[in-house]
């Protein structure tokens, strides 16, 4: 169990944790440029929390979404993940910037009717008839059987301790492939939001978590299906170069002037949610883990000008798997990162972080962009201590690894102190520890938390403010290093816990490609949503 320090001190460590994000912005949404070419593989925000849902507090809820922006009548494939990718869940439980535990997910689209998906009869039953494939995901309803489905998807998980690529594999539940619900086309084939939100509830399963003892390594869940996006951010006014008057974004009277979920309140998501028992992704007394995802491809691609018919049939695949996504905090490598090393830092791991990426942290450039565009000076403390003690080693007493205390090495990735109590959906704040919440963020990252306006804050010094004229934090600053350091940035959307389910996973139920045809049938204003 880590020492906790006292109220005050409490809420002037909270001020700092909040800037664990690396200054980041927004969800991690196209924020390399090769990663733009591979939207599958794109990972967008990383949440890692003591689940909250009664009698679950013994467990923790990591969910890892990928394919980004995605537009709800995205017909007529949808969303599918990529069968040729290996998605990583990574935890560090020894304090060391390594992963020690590793779920990984492959995915399988197999075509219905053997190969040939859902077909027709076409010309009647005689010699000029033909059956022919139809050119949609399905032909009828879907149900949790997969009904009138071309295709269906399913994944299988394995655990792999250690060295991700050389460590010792389990396969997870023998090896058995999960189902996954198809994405919500709409209203016609799968029901009202209340007949989706049932069926896809019944493709959350339990597993058994390998080579863990503790009593409840058997009530581990999983769920792999779109979800409605739950960051709240608007993208297109933070990279217009901050489009909003300052006098706005500088009032916490705004925090939700522009509603709970800005410019992403239309898109769905890809989620892959698992909830594991503490004891299970623990090691020894040390109570911090360390979380991150990644995905990664083969390393060769051969295109065939003539494929085969089939799913993804004009690609060839072969070699080791490359990193080519990484998201711990939130959007470091959107907003942190130079644009040249931001494919760079997609295929790195966290020990590496350090002597590749010091400078983006030590030497930030975000607040002298702000400072460019709106006037309020920038922190002139340099190399940002405060940063690299709350951003790459995480805080002590807080969610600092006890382990780490003599080597600490610098890495970017969510902490969580898994000792720390479960806040009550009705009481958790939005902006975390600093309003005392100490279960919330950067202890961890619920969906309710809101780290761009936490991070805008810590970009421009409230943790020199903080720390006080004889730095009682022991960052290397004082207020004076941090003129703007108390001004309360906002970008005027903030949800909060209760606009989020409270029971695994915790995220909202899609939107639908089209409503019902009652629903389309009726005035304007009665099929508003």
């Amino acid at each position: 169990m880590l020492k906790f320090l006292s109220t005050s001190r409490l809420a002037l460590l909270g001020a700092a944790l909040l800037g664990a994000t690396g200054l980041s912005l927004a969800s991690s949404h196209r924020e390399a440029p090769f990663i733009t070419t591979s939207p599958k593989v794109d990972g967008t925000d990383f949440y890692m929390f003591r689940s909250y849902e009664p009698n679950r507090e013994g467990f923790v809820t990591l969910i890892a979404n990928y394919l980004p922006l995605q537009d709800p009548y995205g017909g007529p494939n949808y969303f599918s993940l990529d069968p040729n990718a290996l998605y990583e869940i990574h935890v560090d439980n020894n304090g060391d910037g390594r992963e020690d535990l590793t779920f990984q997910f492959r995915f399988s689209t197999p075509l219905a009717n053997a190969g040939a998906g859902q077909t027709l009869r076409i010309g009647g039953a005689g010699a000029n008839g033909r059956t022919v494939s139809i050119p949609l995901r399905q032909i009828g309803g879907v149900d949790a059987q997969g009904g009138t489905l071309s295709y269906t998807e399913g994944y299988t998980m394995t655990l792999v301790r250690g060295d991700r690529r050389s460590g010792t594999r389990q396969a997870i539940n023998g090896g058995s492939t999960f189902p996954k619900p198809v994405d919500y086309i709409g209203e016609k084939t799968l029901g009202n939001a209340e007949a989706y939100e049932s069926y896809a509830s019944s493709f959350i399963r339990s597993f058994t978590v390998p080579g863990c003892s503790a009593s409840n390594a058997s009530q581990a869940k999983v769920f792999v299906g779109q979800r409605k996006e739950a960051f709240s951010v608007n993208l297109g006014t933070i990279f217009d170069l901050i489009n909003a008057p300052a006098a706005v974004i500088t009032d916490e009277g705004n925090a939700s002037a522009l509603g709970k979920f800005g410019e992403l309140d239309d898109k769905n998501v890809t989620s892959i949610a698992i909830e594991v028992p503490i004891a299970c992704l623990t090691q020894g007394s040390e109570p911090v883990i360390g979380g991150w995802t990644t995905a990664s491809l083969r390393q060769a691609r051969l295109l065939n000008g003539r494929p085969a018919s089939g799913l993804q049939a004009s690609e060839k695949v072969g070699g080791a798997w490359v990193q080519v996504s990484r998201l711990g905090m939130p959007l470091v490598n959107e907003v942190v990162i130079g644009l040249p090393d931001k494919d760079k830092f997609n295929a790195t791991k966290p020990i590496d972080d350090a002597s590749r990426f010091a400078d983006y942290v030590t030497n930030p450039t975000l607040p002298a962009l702000i400072e460019a565009l709106f006037g309020a000076p920038a922190p002139t403390n340099f190399p940002r201590t405060d940063l690299v003690t709350a951003f790459l080693t995480g805080l002590p007493g807080i969610n600092r690894p006890n382990n780490s205390a003599t080597t600490r090495p610098l890495t970017e990735m969510l902490r969580l102190n898994t000792s720390t109590a479960v806040t009550p959906v009705a009481s958790q704040s939005p902006l975390g520890v600093l309003a005392g919440d100490t279960a919330g963020f950067p202890n961890g990252r619920r969906l309710g938390d809101d780290v761009v306006d936490a991070s805008l804050r810590v970009a421009m010094g409230v943790l020199c403010v903080a720390t006080g004229s004889t730095d009682a934090l022991g960052v290397g600053c004082q207020p004076s290093d941090a003129p703007a350091g108390n001004v309360p940035f906002v970008d005027a959307v903030r949800a909060s816990a209760a606009d989020f389910k409270s029971a695994f996973p915790y995220l909202n139920t899609p939107l639908p490609g089209a409503l019902s045809p009652a629903v389309i049938a009726a005035p304007t204003a009665a099929r508003a949503r």
